[in-house]
Parts: C-alpha cells; structure tokens; sequence
C-alpha cells in the first residue's frame, strides 16, 4: 500500500513537472507576442480601468477644488435627482427609440443586400461593389457629419435639388426638425454600417452546403424558391445572433454621430443619453450628476447584453468558449 502511494506521488509529482516545463518553453517560443501586447494591455490598464475609480463622484457631491477624497458624500442623492430631472424620460426614449431603429435597418438592410449580392455570378463585379459599400464604415463621424451639415442645409445640395427638380418652394430642415433629424440619423448610420453587416451575412452564405441547392435544383425549385428554403434558413442562426447581442447597445445610439449633426433644434428628439451626460457634466459642470446617468445607463446595458448571450445560445447555440 504504501509503496503505490509513493508511486502516485512521483507520478504526480512528475506530471507537474512536466506541465511547468511545457508552459515555460511555451513563453520562451512566444515571448515576443506577449511583448507585443504589453503596450497595448497598459494603455487599456490606464485608460480604461484606473478612470473606474471616478465613479465614486455620482455618490459625492464633486466639487473639483476638494477633489475626490474630500467631496461630501451624498449617497444616491443624484440618481434620485436624475429620475426626478424633468428631460431624463425624454432622453432615454429618444435613445432606446433612435437605437432600436439602428439595430432592426442595421439587420434588415445588409441581410437583404446580401441575399442580392450573393445571386451576382460576374466575381469582379460583386467584389467591387463590396469594396465600395465596406468603405463607408472606415470614414470618421467628424468627416460625414460635415459633409451631411452642408449637404442637408437649407441652401445645401439636396435642398437645391427639391426646388430645381421638383418645383418645391420651402427648404426641408433636415437637421432642424426633431422627425426629419431622427430619420438622417439612422439612414446615415445604415448607410455608414450596412457594408460591414453585408460581409458578415457573406461569411454565413459561403459556408452552406453547396449539396442542398443541387437537391433543391434536381427537385426543380426556382431561384426564388431556393433563397426561401435554403438561403435564409441558412442565415437564420446569424441574425438571431446578431439580432440577440445588439441588445446589449439598446441605450448605445452613436455619440460621435448625434453629436457631429444635431443642434438645439432636435434636443427633444435628437437628444440622448451620451450627449445629455456630455452637456451635463462637461458644459454644465455638473459632474456628479453625469456620472449618475452614465452609470445608470451602464448597468442596463450591463444586463441586456447578459440577456443578449442567453437568448443567443438558447436560439442559436452561439458561445463565446
């Protein structure tokens, strides 16, 4: 007995050291990667979690002057304040409301462009129109939100247009009007996003089975009948997944986009969450109180994008390891 227990010992023993001496030629081998990373993992350290440490002014009342440690404590004074704030509601449904446009145009539309594209047999000619649609995602808000601002102006291109074209006599205020601002909004964000979502829903299409429209063929099922049957139910699994994991940018509805283009105008249509907590803390100077908001806005975004995995490997068995 007590000689096996001494022969599992070393065995053990033996099997550790043999597992130290893998993960050490394992970091002599890649050493190099891992030095790669580091500026990159730093960066992410300082600027992504040690500014977690700030959050604790939605629970103060931050003066800049005293500084963190020694602001009065408030407790949840302003996230009572926040939901007592007469535009708060109209903020967050401006946002949930401009958000959930994005997500279902920014499903729609590249899975429809795909099916389109995917029938197209001439390759140079489906590979250029995929060049020029993917394009868009790489060009900067601060760039198109100047081209949109003179394009949709009052005397801009699209406005000169509807009176020389089509006779009409007042200036559309494209980006002066809550209902008009809402619609610019999402069809630029379509417009900027759709060609990434295409490749996408490309990927998905590449991998069905060759074998399934030949059985569809011999059966002789049209073009048509074979996108119905084949084609999209194929696709099917992706957009739930998509569809699922954009839950969790429900109260995202683009910054840097609202930003660049809306004006006071739109505020009570235009207006979001970032960009409320942008003039709150950064304009106003009331910094406890956009810290409130943004944290508020964080723990939905929080538990929708837990809810977005749930739903995603429930209906699409979709895991992330």
């Amino acid at each position: 007995m007590g000689t096996t227990t001494k022969a599992i010992a070393r065995n053990e023993v033996y099997g550790e050291n043999t597992e130290k001496t893998k993960a050490r030629g394992f970091l002599k081998k890649t050493w190099p990667l891992h030095l790669m990373l580091l500026p990159a993992v730093i960066l992410q350290f300082i600027f992504v979690y040690v500014p977690l440490g700030g959050l604790v002014i939605a629970f103060q009342d931050y003066k800049p002057y005293d500084g963190i440690f020694h602001s009065k404590w408030v407790g949840l004074e302003h996230f009572k304040f926040m939901f007592d704030y007469p535009d708060i509601k109209q903020v967050i449904t401006n946002t949930a409301f401009i958000a959930c446009l994005k997500i279902i145009c920014g499903i729609i539309v590249p899975f429809v462009f795909a099916l389109l594209l995917n029938e197209v047999n001439f390759n140079p000619f489906k590979r250029t129109v995929q060049t020029l649609v993917y394009l868009p995602y790489f060009i900067s808000w601060v760039f198109l939100g100047g081209i949109l601002n003179d394009m949709l102006a009052s005397d801009g291109i699209i406005n000169s247009v509807l009176h020389d074209w089509f006779g009409m006599k007042e200036s559309i205020l494209f980006l002066g009007d809550g209902d008009w601002f809402r619609f610019v909004v999402v069809l630029s964000d379509v417009w900027q996003q759709f060609g990434y979502g295409t490749i996408v829903y490309l990927a998905a299409l590449a991998g069905v089975n060759p074998s399934l429209y030949e059985a569809a063929e011999v059966d002789g099922a049209t073009r048509w009948k074979q996108t119905w049957h084949v084609t999209i139910p194929s696709l099917l699994p992706i957009v739930i997944v998509v569809g699922t994991l954009a839950l969790g940018n429900i109260l995202n509805a683009g910054f840097d986009q609202i930003f660049n283009l809306y004006n006071p105008l739109v505020y009570d249509k235009g207006d979001i969450i970032d960009t409320f907590v942008y003039r709150t803390g950064i304009l106003n100077g009331q910094y406890s109180l956009a810290t409130a908001v943004g944290i508020f806005k964080s723990l939905i975004g929080f538990v929708l994008i837990i809810v977005g995995y749930k739903l995603a490997k429930k209906y699409a068995d979709y895991k992330i390891f």
